[in-house]
């Protein structure tokens, strides 16, 4: 952990939000795509439905015009839609504090709900995204393949207080460094601890 923190002071989260209800839409938007992507999506979208109950109101094709580049447009606008209308019906516009509640919420489920909770009201989660998943298997934090498996797992390795700056640090890694495809195990400040068996210092590459 001290290795990885010293790598990326700068983890934070990517999307780009002004409160909780923001941050609950574009997680919901930034899954099967990128928070660049996203972050340049939702300046127009919280311009035109700045709340839960504007939101809930939007006519569906307006809503998946607006957010049709983040990719499965309509199983999204079905999520705000639905999200939205609870937030405003059921929670009197605000997005609650509790994971029980958040998942609860139409497309709000471990993940998003850890995103919420740790960026905007500062209690501790650990998202399971594709880049925790993959690094943490390769470091053998885990052996389970299942998000809400990893997230328990590595619930018990890491202290409580550390859990969201764990998470971020671990998905900076992961888009820097531990890639998919080629990880650049050169570059790795984890190398020496890595037991990943496939793990190829770049200069060892054909």
């Amino acid at each position: 952990m001290r290795k990885l923190f010293a790598a990326h002071p700068d983890a934070r989260c990517a999307l780009d939000f002004g409160n909780p209800f923001e941050l609950i839409c574009a997680t919901v938007l930034s899954a099967q795509c990128t928070d660049e992507r996203v972050n340049k999506v939702t300046p127009e979208l919280f311009r035109k439905y700045p709340s839960p109950k504007a939101m809930a109101a939007a006519r569906p094709a307006e809503l998946e015009k607006l957010i049709q580049s983040t990719g499965f447009y309509k199983a999204k606008t079905r999520s705000l839609l639905g999200l939205a209308g609870a937030l405003h019906e059921t929670h009197g516009g605000r997005v609650p504090r509790t994971m029980e509640e958040l998942v609860e919420l139409p497309g709000v489920g471990r993940k998003t709900a850890n995103v919420v909770l740790g960026n905007a009201y500062d209690v501790p989660g650990i998202v399971v995204d594709t880049h925790v998943s993959r690094v943490s298997q390769r470091l053998e934090l885990t052996a389970n393949s299942d998000p809400v498996k990893i997230e328990t797992d590595l619930m018990s390795l890491v202290p409580k207080k550390d859990w969201t700056r764990f998470s971020h640090a671990m998905i900076f890694h992961g888009r820097r460094i531990c890639v998919a495809r080629k990880p650049k195990c050169s570059e790795c400040p984890l190398f020496a601890d890595c037991p990943y068996p496939h793990k190829v210092p770049d200069t060892q590459r054909r």
